[in-house]
């Protein structure tokens, strides 16, 4: 595995997290939940 795929897999899982509840807090529960959420089973990475 390559340091370039190894670096795009790692950016793909910190992207892969719920939303801090505090910015539900500052927008005033407009954002419920992160819509750019990946399940590993459902949606594949195209890679």
């Amino acid at each position: 595995m390559t340091f370039r795929i190894k670096r795009f897999l790692a950016k793909k899982q910190k992207q892969n997290r719920p939303i801090p509840q505090w910015i539900r807090m500052k927008t005033g529960n407009k954002i419920r939940y992160n819509s750019k959420r990946r399940h590993w089973r459902r949606t594949k990475l195209g890679l």
